[in-house]
């Protein structure tokens, strides 16, 4: 069995340079440059941009983005993430359209939609992912859709809403380890998203989930999340490198090696998941299109 080192919760280790194998390419290119236009032309979101997935160059570039719905504002404040928070404004009912007709327009074959944390609206915004997922099939017949879905609070009915109009993957982040969840994710619950995954494989949906590395887990504590997925029906799991988006954020305790991220996907696909996309720069929608 492969060796890991445990790194201290109580001495995370200092900020350190990244390492050779976090080193990503700049987004060139006119792909990247038509998508960039198509993605301002219809004012929409992309967790590409509000969450500084350092994939973007490489995504953007094939001519596929994430799309982001109800806003770039959430009412969620977790300490690893770059998408602003605070009070969200009105969301626009006409965004389900532009999201379609931009997909479209993009010639799309497999799209990824996400969106923002809505605590304060009583649906969670469930009519929005639905409106979304039945326009763009409307508009793409062809085009397969993986929603990446946020945490509903327990308002089921909500889920229900939001994972019916007739995606094939439906997606919801563990994000970390059950012992860094209050550090983490201090709205969230451990088994709460556990729930809304088992929940939604009761739907007989296609799941996915993902989390990250990097931020004080040890190595049983990781084989211990994949289980508790595996256990409650999960399907798909990516797992990335934690990487601080600014200062105000958490450190990266550790950069795991790339032959650590290996260990970890041969452990999965030993405990029964169909697929496990687990790399150093793997980000919850990173070559979703092969999960299918």
């Amino acid at each position: 069995m492969l060796e890991l080192p445990v790194v201290s919760k109580e001495e995370p280790t200092p900020r350190r340079r990244k390492p050779d194998w976090l080193r990503v390419k700049l987004p060139i290119g006119e792909d990247y440059k038509r998508v960039r236009k198509l993605v301002d032309e219809y004012q929409l979101h992309t967790i590409c941009q509000s969450g500084n997935c350092p994939n973007m160059g490489e995504c953007w570039g094939a001519g596929t983005a994430t799309f982001m719905i109800l806003g770039n504002v959430c009412t969620r404040s977790c300490s690893f993430c770059a998408v602003k928070t605070g009070r969200p404004p009105e969301y626009d009912e006409d965004e389900p359209r532009r999201v379609a007709e931009a997909i479209r327009l993009m010639e799309v074959k497999h799209a990824v939609i996400t969106s923002v944390n809505r605590d304060e609206l009583k649906d969670r915004g469930a009519e929005i992912w639905y409106q979304t997922v039945i326009q763009v099939k409307e508009q793409s017949p062809s085009t397969t859709i993986e929603t990446l879905i946020p945490d509903v609070r327990a308002n089921w009915d909500a889920l229900n809403r939001m994972i019916e109009g007739g995606q094939e993957v439906v997606s919801h982040n563990m994000e970390t380890v059950r012992s860094l969840y209050r550090k983490v994710r201090p709205q969230a619950k451990y088994d709460r998203s556990l729930e809304q995954i088992q929940r939604t494989k009761d739907k007989d949906k296609r799941t996915k989930s993902g989390f990250m590395v990097g931020l004080g887990e040890t190595k049983d504590e990781v084989l211990e999340i994949l289980n508790d997925l595996h256990q409650h029906g999960c399907d798909v799991v990516t797992i990335g490198q934690y990487l601080q988006p600014t200062k105000k954020h958490l450190d990266v305790a550790e950069y795991v090696r790339p032959e650590v991220f290996d260990y970890y996907r041969e452990e999965g696909m030993k405990m029964g998941f169909d697929f496990v996309e687990s790399g150093p720069l793997v980000r919850s929608s990173y070559h979703a299109e092969r999960h299918l």
